[in-house]
C-alpha cells in the first residue's frame, strides 16, 4: 500500500522526521546528567510512538485520563497526568494505581489538596507552580500551603513554561526556561527545608527543555510537541523547518484558476483552525501545501481559507492539477490537527505505508 491508495483526508508520519526530532531532544538533554525526559504524550497519543519516545516502558506525561487507561494498559505505569485534577477524577486515577498503575496528579488549590489527602486511594500529587505563564499554578509563595494540604501524599512540585512560545530566539527561550527552572526548584528547596520530602521537581516546554543553560534542582523535563513538529515549532527552532513528521494527505477536488487556487478535501475538521503561525515570522495561514512526497514543489501554496470539510489553498505560479490529485498539508499547530483522526499512516521517505498505528482520542 502506499499514499495513492489511501482515503483522503488522512495523518501521515513520516518515521525519519520523527526519529530525528527524538534524537535532536534526547541530546539536549543529555547536557544534563540526573536529568530524566519524561516525554508528554499528548500530542502522539500513541503506543507506537510511545515506544520510540520512551522505550523500555519509561516516565510518560499524558493530558487526559483516556491516555492514561491507554498507555497504563500497554505498560507505561508511570506518568504524570498534566491537567489539574478536580473532585470527581479522584476515584478513576486511584482505579488505575490499585490495578498497578503509578499516575501522579497536580494541583495548585488547598480545598483539592485536602480532598487529596482524605480519598482512601492510592493518590500521589505535585504542586503546580506558575512559573509566569499564568494558566495554571498558584505563585511560589503559596505553594506551601497546598503542599501542607496534600500532606504524606505530597511528591513535589511541578511547571509548565508554555510562554516560551513567545520566544523568538535561543537567547529568549533560555531566559524563560532559567525563569520556568527557579521557579520550580526554589519552591521545591522551600519545602524541604520546611522538612517536607520532595521527589519530583518537574518542568518543560519544548523549547525550555531545547535550549536550558541549567536544570540545576530539576529532576525532570516534560516536552511533547517536538517529536512531531509543526509550522510555528519549526519558526521558533524546536527542530527544522524541513522536519515536520506530521502532515495531512489530502485530495484536489476542485480548482479556481481565475483565482489562482485550489481546493482540498482537508478543511477544518483535517487541519484544525489554529492560527498559531499568525503571530510568527511567517504566516502560514492554516497550513502549507506539499506535494505527496512532502516536499514544498508548489512555493508558498497556503491555506488561507478553511471551511468545515474544504481548504481553499493559493498556488503561486499557475501549477495545473486534476481532480483527485494528492497532496499533503503541513499543519499549524500539530496537536490540534491531530486531534481529529484515529490513525497514523507512516512513511519512511517515500510514499509506501510502512505501518499503521492507532491512536486514542477523547477523555
Amino acid at each position: 500500500m502506499n499514499l495513492d491508495d489511501i482515503q483522503t483526508p488522512a495523518l501521515v508520519l513520516d518515521l525519519g522526521a520523527l526519529r530525528r526530532n527524538l534524537k535532536l531532544m534526547t541530546d539536549a538533554l543529555a547536557r544534563h546528567p540526573g536529568v530524566v525526559l519524561r516525554p508528554h504524550m499528548k500530542t502522539a497519543k500513541s503506543v507506537e510512538v510511545a515506544k520510540l519516545a520512551a522505550p523500555d516502558f519509561g516516565p510518560i506525561t499524558v493530558s487526559t485520563l483516556a491516555e492514561a487507561e491507554y498507555f497504563a494498559k500497554a505498560g507505561w505505569i508511570d506518568q504524570i497526568y498534566a491537567v489539574g485534577i478536580t473532585p470527581q477524577k479522584l476515584e478513576r486515577v486511584a482505579a488505575m494505581n490499585a490495578a498497578g498503575a503509578r499516575i501522579k496528579i497536580i494541583t495548585d488549590d488547598v480545598e483539592m489538596a485536602e480532598k487529596i489527602a482524605a480519598h482512601p486511594g492510592q493518590l500521589a500529587a505535585l504542586v503546580e507552580v506558575d512559573s509566569g505563564e499564568h494558566r495554571g499554578g498558584i505563585v511560589p509563595e503559596g505553594a506551601m500551603a497546598v503542599a501542607q494540604a496534600l500532606g504524606k501524599k505530597m511528591l513535589g512540585t511541578f511547571t509548565h513554561g508554555g510562554h516560551s512560545y513567545a520566544g523568538r530566539s535561543e537567547a529568549q527561550m533560555a531566559e524563560v526556561a532559567e525563569a520556568e527552572r527557579k521557579a520550580v526548584a526554589d519552591t521545591a528547596q522551600a519545602m524541604r527545608d520546611a522538612g517536607l520530602k520532595v521527589k519530583i521537581v518537574s518542568m518543560g516546554s519544548s523549547p525550555t527543555a531545547l535550549y536550558a543553560k541549567s536544570l540545576e534542582g530539576v529532576t525532570e523535563v516534560r516536552a511533547g510537541v517536538y517529536m512531531f513538529g509543526d509550522l510555528f515549532q519549526g519558526q521558533i527552532g524546536t527542530h527544522p523547518l524541513q522536519d515536520i513528521a506530521v502532515t495531512v494527505l489530502a485530495s484536489v477536488i476542485g480548482k479556481r484558476p481565475d483565482r489562482g487556487t485550489v481546493l482540498l478535501d482537508a478543511g477544518a475538521m483535517a487541519m484544525s483552525k489554529d492560527r498559531s503561525t499568525e503571530a510568527a515570522p511567517k504566516d502560514y495561514g492554516f497550513g502549507l501545501m506539499l506535494d505527496i512526497d512532502g516536499q514544498p514543489s508548489f512555493g508558498d501554496a497556503i491555506m488561507r481559507r478553511a471551511y468545515q470539510e474544504h481548504g481553499e489553498v493559493v498556488v503561486p505560479g499557475g501549477e495545473t492539477f486534476r481532480i483527485g490529485d494528492k497532496v499533503r498539508v503541513a499543519p499549524n499547530h500539530t496537536c490540534m490537527t491531530v486531534a481529529a483522526h484515529t490513525q497514523y499512516h507512516v512513511v519512511d521517505g517515500s510514499k509506501e505505508v510502512i505501518g499503521v498505528w492507532d491512536r486514542v482520542n477523547h477523555w
